[in-house]
Parts: structure tokens; sequence; C-alpha cells
């Protein structure tokens, strides 16, 4: 297709063809359960009825759209019912995937974003690269067969996982995954699908899902912590993700490195002696000592908490979000809100709202769906596409 210009009729064909999609892909064209009709549509968008009439027939033929069989007993006055129509949801499907350290999960869904099916599978985690890829596609197999779910019906794929992601989907480092480092993850997974696949850090991802659908919802400057061994989080700033310049930005574990604090495997020793190994194996036996009363592991428990509080303060004297959400395995501990809102309270100038994830260990999956949905609709929704007929159709 050639360059379009200000007068080219394709470009207010896309237009009024990505205006009309938006109308019934959200609901926002009737206020009552019905599906709207060309009246309502033509009230909506404030476009003439041919325009609305041809759009939608294009849209039919896209199979973006499809037309909805009256009720029974819907009558007029005079003649047939009137025709009414809906974004056509079931046309294709999303896929978001987390890859963690311990599991892979993934969720399937329509291109509402609406969760179809689920699956996961547990792994170790001095687990290949290899293996760990290999375990994704067979979760990935198994979820789309049990769903009877061809995968040629995917249009975009979102990836969850730990380490800075460059913009191509390439690992530039990947310390919590054996192998990680280097890899060229959206390379290797665009090998199983024929969609797109957009691979973005865990924290990012998750705090994404928050916004959408977890305690992050109507909050458009937040942070969502992933508190682990090595503790990430993910920013938005006016609604829009915050990557940084290379993609780095919220690795606030990386703060002990300034040599200020103790490593965390000194924070977490009940014996005076570095923690090892340190994994979330042997951080969750301190864990389970501190809830039996042990003093050591309480204290060891309580540095610990101290040492997120300070992480997260630094982001939020940086960021000043009204929001901080509060995920991952740490997020379980008994006592992490009270000590964090204190010291927000006492550091900051104005302490954020501090609440704990609402998705819980699916937020990583879920904001890699989010993702998934975000470019759905960047394709829907532009208008520098390259549908022929001017109707918005998907790019195969």
């Amino acid at each position: 297709m050639g360059r379009l210009t200000g007068g080219d009729p394709s470009l207010l064909r896309r237009i009024n063809s990505a205006v009309v999609l938006h109308a019934l892909r959200d609901g926002l064209a009737h206020a009552s359960s019905a599906a709207p009709t060309l009246t309502d549509l033509v009230r909506l968008t404030g476009l003439s009825r041919p325009t609305v009439e041809g759009v939608v027939e294009g849209l039919i033929e896209s199979g973006l759209v499809v037309e909805v069989r009256p009720a029974s007993g819907e009558t007029r006055r005079q003649g047939r019912p009137a025709r009414r129509f809906r974004f056509h949801a079931e046309a294709g499907h999303l896929l978001g995937i987390e890859i963690g350290p311990h599991r892979v999960s993934a969720l399937l869904s329509d291109l509402r974003g609406r969760v179809l099916g689920s699956g996961a599978a547990v792994l170790a985690a001095t687990a290949s690269a290899e293996e760990r890829l290999e375990r994704t596609r067979g979760v990935v197999a198994e979820l789309l067969r049990r769903q009877g779910v061809p995968r040629s019906t995917l249009r975009a794929v979102g990836v969850g996982t730990p380490g800075i992601v460059e913009a191509d989907g390439a690992v530039r480092l990947g310390t919590a995954l054996p192998g990680w480092t280097g890899l060229p993850l959206g390379e290797r997974l665009r090998r199983s699908f024929r969609c797109p696949v957009l691979v973005e850090n865990d924290a990012n991802a998750a705090v994404l899902a928050e916004h959408w659908q977890g305690a992050g919802s109507g909050a458009d400057d937040l942070v969502m912590v992933l508190a682990g061994l090595s503790p990430g989080a993910g920013s938005l700033i006016g609604g829009r993700l915050h990557r940084g310049h290379g993609g780095a930005a919220g690795e606030i574990g990386a703060l002990h490195l300034l040599g200020r604090e103790a490593k965390p495997e000194q924070v977490l020793s009940t014996t005076g002696e570095p923690l090892h190994p340190l994994d979330e194996a042997a951080v969750a036996r301190v864990f389970e000592q501190a809830r039996e009363g042990d003093r050591r592991s309480q204290q060891a428990v309580e540095r610990f908490i101290q040492r997120l509080v300070h992480d997260v303060a630094a982001l939020v004297l940086a960021l000043d979000p009204e929001l901080v959400v509060v995920g991952g395995w740490a997020a379980g501990l008994d006592g992490v809100l009270e000590p964090l809102r204190r010291e927000l309270a006492r550091y900051c100038l104005r302490p954020p709202r501090v609440v704990l994830s609402a998705l819980g260990e699916a937020a990583v999956a879920t904001g890699a769906l989010r993702l998934a949905v975000e470019h759905l609709e960047e394709e829907l929704f532009a208008v520098a596409g390259t549908a022929e007929s001017g109707a918005v159709g998907f790019r195969r």
C-alpha cells in the first residue's frame, strides 16, 4: 500500500471503521443489554447511516463483527426487526504466559480478554533454559488442546518473565533463571506461534494486571512490588508503563549493591553466617521457623521486611505514586503492610496508599495477557492499516 495522505479516502474509511468497531467492542453503543442497531451506532459515532452501514458490512466480511439474530418475539410495528450487531470476540484468541523460577502458567482468552481457560506446570529452579522453554510449549499445547482451540486462531501472545528485557524480547540480564541472560526469548517463542509475541519483565507485567483487573484499578500512578529474594517493581506513570531507557526501571533489589546495606544472604541468616544456598526453599524455612516462634528467624524476617521498606521508599520518593501494590510470595508475610505504611509515612512527603495484590500468583500471567490485548487494540484501532476494503482486519 502506498503512503497515506490527509485526503486519502482509504484513511477516512479506516478511521470510520475504527470508530464503529470501538463502539461495538466496548459495548458503548447501547445502554441496554441488547446488541446495538445501526441507529444506535449512528447516534453514538456521529457518522451518517450509509457510512455506518457500509462500515458494518465490511467488518462482518473481515470476521470482526457478526449480526445477532432477533430474540424470539421481537417485532417492529412495521416489517422485520431492526438488525443488531456485536463484536465477534470468538473470532480469535489471545494468550498470556508467565515463565518463572518454579513454574510456567498460561491464560487463554477471547479477543476481549475474557479468560476461557488456564494451565500451569511446576519445574525446578535449576531447570535449564531449554527445559523451561520446552515446558512452556507443553503447557500451551495442553491448554489449547483442552479448550479445543486451534493454534492458528491465536492473534497475539504476551509473556512475563524475570530479568531486564529488551524491546525485541531478548533477556539482557536474567539472574533468577539459569541460562536466561542473553536468551533471545521473543525470537525463540515466535517459532512456536504464527502471531506477534511480546515479552516483558514480570513486575512490569504485574503492574499492568493490577491496573487492568486488580487492586490498582482506577489509579494511574502506581507501583507494583514483586517482593521476593530480589524484589522488583513495575510502575505506571500517568497510566503508561515506565520501563526506563533500557528496560531496567524498578530493579530495586539491586540497591544493596550500593554497599550501604547487608546483602540478602546476610539479612536472612539465622546463624551469623550467610544463608546458603540462597533460594526460596531456604527462605521459606526461615519464614516457617519464624511463625513457629524461633527468635533468630523472627529477627531475620524483621530485617527482610525493613529492607523491603527501604527499597520501596526509595522508589516512592522518586516517583510519588498514588498507590503501592505488594505482590509476590513475600506479600503473604504476616504484618508486611503496617511496617510499609508506617515507614513510608516517615520517609515520604506524601505517603501513598499501600495494599496487597488482588491477583496473587496470577498477576504476571494476567499482565502478559494484557500485553496481548493491548497489541490487538493497536491493530484494531490503528488508522494507518493495510486493509484494502477499508475495514479493520487482522494482519496475517
